[in-house]
């Protein structure tokens, strides 16, 4: 008997990459329904026909809703019913974020906000609320608008009753949608240069199926309030696109450099210094709760903190970085690449 048994979970933005994760995980397990709420009835239906296809046994525990989570009256009307969100609707490309910055602001916290709001009405049990690296220490419109859903909910946690609410937050996800390394395959395919922002930018890298890890570590062991963060690797730009183009025969000398992009770091931090004063080492996890102190400041000018902890900023350059061949292994075990290795008959 899991967690999971006979209760139904909900995904916001579940016809992307996490959520077919997720599903790939739990479909065949005693999980009672999986709801699909997101945007676009094109990518549902191509699900829809995909796991029919797949989980013949299966597909009727997935159910679709067209929705969006920048309208409180469409969460509301998705969740009846739902024990558990996992809450991955997010505009997630510094770019377009940068150049549409309310675009991030409605989708990643007010949309993040109406998400909390109808579980809180509905008494859901637990929502965890996908976040990312670029939201310590932001510099981008992304990395802000979450950062912002970061506070949305931590501060939700503090009035949410019975509902649990937790933040995940982790690195660039290898292979999900919108990521560089399939766009490095096929421009190996076409024969053209392999481009890239910076050889010396570091980033914290993990498979879906480690996203997925995380998240169900803090759906177990989150307490109401907390962000947990995973004590991810990291490797080079240079590393990463040399390790594909190993693994799919490109020529490493075609390799250019065409600059940092709008609102890009040259290294991410999972863990900032300012976390890290009552941050919990979990072993393979940081732990980061909720500062649950009110807003009566009185006290404050006669009472104070002085311990903290001797934990430091966790960031994709003091973290151990990965060598070409562990990142090329890193990369040949996600299924995403053994397909699409498999297409060109190595």
């Amino acid at each position: 008997m899991s967690l999971f048994k006979d209760k139904t979970l909900m995904i916001t933005g579940g016809t992307g990459s996490f959520g077919n994760a997720v599903l790939n995980r739990f479909l065949t397990t005693d999980i009672g329904e999986i709801r699909i709420f997101s945007r676009d009835e094109k990518k549902q239906d191509d699900m829809r026909h995909e796991y029919q296809v797949k989980y013949p046994a299966y597909y009727e525990k997935i159910k679709f809703y067209i929705g969006d989570v920048r309208s409180l009256e469409s969460c509301r009307s998705a969740m009846h019913g739902v024990d558990y969100i996992f809450h991955a609707a997010a505009l997630k490309q510094v770019p377009s974020c940068e150049f549409f910055p309310m675009e991030a602001v409605r989708t990643n916290v007010i949309g993040t906000d109406n998400v909390l709001t109808a579980a809180i009405e509905e008494g859901v049990e637990c929502v965890i609320c996908l976040s990312t690296d670029k939201a310590a220490y932001p510099i981008n419109a992304m990395g802000t608008s979450k950062a912002m859903e970061e506070k949305v909910a931590v501060a939700k946690s503090r009035y949410s009753g019975k509902t649990k609410i937790c933040c995940t937050r982790y690195g660039n996800v290898m292979c999900s949608r919108g990521s560089v390394i399939p766009l490095w395959i096929d421009q190996i395919r076409a024969g053209n240069p392999v481009t890239i922002t910076d050889g010396t930018m570091t980033r914290f890298i993990m498979s879906l199926d480690e996203a997925v890890d995380l998240v169900l570590f803090a759906f177990e062991h989150g307490e109401n309030g907390d962000i947990l963060v995973q004590k991810a690797p990291a490797c080079t730009i240079q590393t990463q696109a040399e390790a594909v183009c190993e693994l799919f025969g490109g020529d490493k000398a075609t390799i250019r450099t065409i600059g940092i992009r709008h609102g890009e770091k040259m290294y991410e931090t999972l863990l900032t210094n300012e976390e890290c004063a009552h941050a919990v080492d979990m072993g393979d996890f940081y732990r980061v709760p909720a500062d649950k102190r009110g807003l009566n400041y009185d006290k404050y000018f006669t009472q104070g903190e002085t311990g903290r902890n001797v934990l430091t900023e966790f960031n994709s350059n003091n973290t151990r970085l990965l060598t070409l061949e562990e990142t090329k292994a890193k990369i040949a075990s996600l299924a995403y690449i053994q397909e699409e290795l498999a297409k060109d008959g190595k």
